[in-house]
């Protein structure tokens, strides 16, 4: 049954419960299968994005995240301007061929500005060869312009649950966490030039096997250029931690994670997915066994360490003591272990986003 699915050029929605749902035996074939098709259409190459965590402030409320506006815990900060120059210059002196700025959500004319401002002088540091990914949520179609013509091109905004009748679940009912929002941020992005990319957390309660497919159909139907996702970890300062007896157990959540990687790499082949670090947080190879199934992106991350243990979106985060050069060396030796090449100096820009331009 697996195998006569594998061999299929299209996948109903029924096929891939199917593919998620394989046992043990069975996964073994859809990770060969993925593994087969990574090679075919992106090759062994894995490209990094050093990873800059700029600030834990945050505009939104969302039931499951640690740096969620209500979680009084929290100890705020934003990392100097100085300090992100830094971090670019380090991937650029060690070839890293792209970055990522990630924060918790927040807008206004200041921040677009700073933001703004950062991007030109990365991009004047490295002599424009420092590719650069923005993670800043939801903006405005000016917003998204401003950093885009200031030098950004790729832009992660994660639909973290493509069902519009679970997203309730999750947020807040009001007006800063809307649906339909966050998909026309989604189209925004695409309108203004950026590759997109967006994701999903796996392993939430409510969540089942259906929704998940539903999420690949998702990617699929707004052709997206990159992927990050994992397994929800629950973190004990939200609304969400009181259901953490009803999760399917970590290691479950893990191997289902592993599943729609390689599930996703089978239906768009050719896109960017990257080995998220809250796989490594359950499975110490858990980013290894990722670029085995299929994923070819890894963010070594460059946030000052001062910093690390406050941009917590979950618990047991990963790597929150290791300096960047630490990260560095661990990150190769984990990619050379899965098999993998990295492809330094490279943006390593999505395949899917340039065959369709």
């Amino acid at each position: 049954m697996i195998n006569q699915i594998l061999k299929q050029g299209a996948f109903s929605k029924k096929d891939l419960v199917r593919l998620l749902a394989a046992d043990e035996e069975e996964r073994k074939l859809v990770f060969a299968k993925a593994e087969e098709v990574k090679q075919k259409y992106v090759g062994n190459k894995v490209y990094y994005r050093g990873l800059i965590e700029f600030s834990n402030l945050c505009g939104k409320n969302c039931y499951y995240c640690g740096i969620r506006a209500g979680n009084k815990k929290a100890h705020r900060y934003e990392v100097t301007e100085q300090e992100v120059l830094e971090a670019a210059r380090y991937a650029w002196e060690n070839k890293f061929g792209s970055i990522v700025i990630q924060a918790g959500e927040r807008s206004g004319s200041r921040y677009t500005q700073r933001m703004e401002r950062i991007v030109r002088m990365i991009k004047q540091m490295s002599n424009g060869e420092l590719g650069i990914t923005l993670s800043l949520g939801e903006q405005s179609e000016e917003t998204y312009r401003r950093w885009f013509e200031a030098g950004a091109h790729r832009y992660l905004l994660r639909i973290e649950v493509s069902n519009p009748k679970l997203y309730p679940k999750y947020h807040p009912e009001n007006k800063k966490h809307i649906y339909q929002e966050r998909l026309d941020a989604l189209y925004r992005l695409r309108k203004v030039g950026y590759q997109v990319g967006t994701g999903v957390m796996i392993g939430l309660p409510f969540q089942t096997v259906e929704d998940l497919a539903d999420d690949l159909l998702f990617f699929q139907k707004h052709d997206i250029d990159m992927i990050g996702m994992g397994p929800y970890i629950e973190h004990e300062e939200t609304p969400m931690f009181k259901y953490k007896d009803k999760l399917i157990p970590k290691m479950e959540r893990f191997y289902l994670s592993l599943k729609m990687v390689a599930v996703l790499r089978i239906l768009m082949k050719d896109i960017n997915i990257a080995a998220t670090t809250a796989m490594q947080a359950i499975d110490p190879m858990g980013r290894e066994k990722s670029i085995k199934v299929g994923a070819n992106i890894i963010m070594p991350n460059l946030t000052p360490t001062k910093y690390r243990e406050d941009y917590l979106l979950y618990e047991d985060k990963p790597c929150t003591d290791e300096d960047a050069e630490e990260c560095k060396r661990c990150l190769e030796a984990r990619i050379h272990m899965a098999g993998g090449q990295i492809g330094y100096g490279e943006w390593g820009d999505s395949k899917h986003f340039k065959n369709r331009s």
